[in-house]
């Protein structure tokens, strides 16, 4: 293993720059995976990262051993925990994280499978949401169009919990675009004169339609939507949350596609 002792060392200026800013991970192209589950999620997937960077207290503990062990020797550097401490974005953080390269996939010329449009969803903890939920419920693709949250960002990969390595996230897809990839039918939640999710047949595929925490779903995808469901709400509450809603819709169209 190498050992980095300086701040000055140009792989930590490297890291230290991506760990500060969102804009230089997207510009990069490539993501920090911070602690064991993301580590342990990325290497039964994706194969090695480019980079393992672990503390020396980290190495004291099994988990961080087995992960590190998985690791090419020549692709694992060793920090003192006080610079490691500058490249964490969480609180009481294991010690370990890895630099890799964003994994890509080419736009798909059509689909016909199930897939999740997030149109301007802005939080980055609701974008990691929905992409678990998405995840969990055998989605393959998530389409992002521009205003989105970036999906390889920090708080974006804590929150999906693995979810990037299971899926196939799209960036920056205009909704002309990909409308017309579309061989699907096109859902969107709406509180106004909608069918209850719960009496719309849902047993095929659909691309599911989930807009900006405040403005909701663009222009655009209104004109494309062939169904507007609403998510009932005995208990008086306006609206959910959009990874909450998210989740509803996905996991009600499971249980339905369990009889089919």
């Amino acid at each position: 293993m190498k050992a980095i002792t300086s701040r000055d060392n140009p792989l930590y200026k490297r890291l230290k720059a991506l760990a500060g800013s969102t804009h230089q991970q997207r510009r990069s192209a490539h993501a920090l995976l911070e602690g064991f589950h993301l580590a342990s999620a990325y290497l039964d997937v994706a194969g090695q990262p480019e980079t393992c960077v672990v503390t020396e207290g980290a190495l004291r503990h099994e988990e961080a051993q087995a992960i590190v062990s998985r690791i090419d020797a020549q692709r694992v550097v060793t920090l003192p925990d006080a610079l490691f401490g500058q490249l964490s974005n969480v609180v009481h953080g294991v010690g370990i994280l890895l630099l890799v390269e964003k994994i890509e996939a080419p736009l798909p010329d059509k689909v016909v499978e199930t897939c999740v449009v997030l149109d301007g969803v802005q939080d980055a903890g609701n974008v990691g949401s929905i992409l678990r939920s998405a995840a969990a419920a055998g989605v393959s693709h998530v389409f992002c169009a521009p205003g989105t949250a970036y999906a390889w960002s920090s708080k974006v990969l804590r929150s999906g919990m693995g979810a990037h390595f299971l899926l196939e996230i799209h960036e920056d897809v205009e909704a002309a675009t990909l409308i017309g990839r579309l061989g699907i039918p096109v859902t969107i939640t709406d509180s106004h004169g909608a069918v209850a999710i719960y009496d719309c047949d849902l047993s095929g595929p659909h691309a599911w339609v989930f807009g900006n925490e405040g403005a909701g779903v663009s222009q655009a995808w209104r004109d494309a939507v062939t169904h507007r469901v609403t998510i009932p709400q005995p208990g008086g509450m306006e609206s959910l949350n959009v990874a909450a809603a998210a989740a509803v819709c996905l996991f009600e169209q499971c249980r339905q596609q369990r009889g089919t």
